[in-house]
C-alpha cells in the first residue's frame, strides 16, 4: 500500500501524492454484489439541500458489504482485493465453501488465497471475526459491533483500529480510534487486525478536479463571506473573523455539544484526548 509521487510535469502533478493501488488484484467487481447508487447531491427526500459542498462526481455503484460476518463456522477463501469508491478502505471478495460470495472490509495484510472464518472457537488471525469474549488482551481489532448482531459500526475506515484492553463482568473494555476508552458487551463481534489502506491520510489530490471526481464541491471559507451569510463574515480588508464558529453560530473550538444526559455516558470510562 505504497504512495505514488509524480514528476511535476504540470501544476496539478507537482504535489500529487496518491495510492499506487499495488494491493488491488482486479478492477472488475463481483456483479451479484453490486447495487445501484443514485447521487443525492446533498439533498434530502424533499429535494432540499441539507449538506453543502456535495454533488457531481463520477457515477458509482454500491458494493454490498458483509458487516455482520454471520456465516459462523464456514471457512472462506479471499479471491480478490478490490477498490471501493464508497469507502476509504479496500474490500476483499470472499468465496465460502458453500458457494456463497461476500465482500468484507479488507484488513491490513490480508492476501489473496488466505482463509477467513468467523464464529466461536476461531483462531485470532487477521481477517477472522470473533466474539469479544474470546479475543486475547492487547489484540488490535476493527469492524466492532455496538450491539450483538447489529453489524460493525466502529473502526471501519482506512487505517483505523481499536485495542482490547481488558474484560469486566459482561463487558469488554476497548480503546477506541479516538483515544476514548469504553465498554462494549462481550457478546459483540469484532474482526482481528487493522483496516487496510493505512496511508490514506497522507494522500494529496494535487488539483481541485480530483476532488470534483469524488463528488466534493468547492467550499467557501466563512471569513470570505458577508455578515448576512456567516457569523465570521464581513469587516474591512482581510479581517480575521473573530471567534471561530459554524454558519449557525455554534463555537468551533472547545465548545461541548454533547448532551449531559446521553445514555452511552455510562459505557465510557475515559473520554477522548482533547
Amino acid at each position: 500500500m505504497a504512495l505514488k509521487k509524480y514528476k511535476p510535469t504540470t501544476p496539478g502533478q507537482r504535489f500529487k501524492l496518491i495510492s499506487a493501488f499495488d494491493d488491488i488484484t482486479t478492477s472488475t467487481p463481483e456483479k451479484s454484489l453490486l447495487a445501484p447508487f443514485k447521487s443525492k447531491g446533498g439533498r434530502n427526500n424533499q429535494g432540499k439541500m441539507t449538506v453543502r459542498n456535495v454533488g457531481g462526481g463520477h457515477k458509482q455503484r454500491y458494493r454490498i458489504i458483509d458487516f455482520k460476518r454471520d456465516k459462523d463456522g464456514i471457512p472462506g477463501t479471499v479471491k480478490t482485493i478490490e477498490y471501493d469508491p464508497n469507502r476509504t478502505a479496500r474490500i476483499a471478495l470472499v468465496n465460502y465453501v458453500d458457494g456463497e460470495k461476500r465482500y468484507i472490509v479488507a484488513p491490513h495484510g490480508l492476501k489473496v488465497g488466505q482463509q477467513v472464518i468467523s464464529g466461536k472457537g476461531v483462531a485470532p488471525n487477521v481477517g477472522n471475526t470473533l466474539f469479544l469474549s474470546e479475543i486475547p488482551f492487547g489484540t488490535v481489532v476493527h469492524n466492532i459491533e455496538l450491539r450483538p448482531g447489529q453489524g460493525a459500526k466502529i473502526a471501519r475506515s482506512a487505517g483505523s483500529y481499536a485495542q482490547l484492553m481488558s474484560r469486566d463482568d459482561k463487558y469488554a473494555i476497548l480503546r477506541m480510534p479516538s483515544g476514548e476508552t469504553r465498554m462494549i458487551l462481550q457478546a459483540c463481534k469484532a474482526t482481528v487486525g487493522m483496516v487496510s489502506n493505512t496511508d490514506h491520510n497522507l494522500e494529496k489530490s494535487g488539483k481541485a478536479g480530483r476532488s470534483r471526481w469524488l463528488g466534493r464541491r468547492p467550499r467557501v471559507r466563512g471569513v470570505a463571506m458577508n455578515p448576512v451569510d456567516h457569523p465570521m463574515g464581513g469587516g474591512e480588508g482581510r479581517a480575521s473573523g473573530g471567534h471561530p464558529r459554524s454558519r449557525k453560530g455554534i463555537p468551533a473550538k472547545g465548545y461541548k455539544t454533547r448532551s449531559k444526559k446521553n445514555q452511552s455516558d455510562r459505557y465510557i470510562i475515559e473520554r477522548r484526548k482533547k
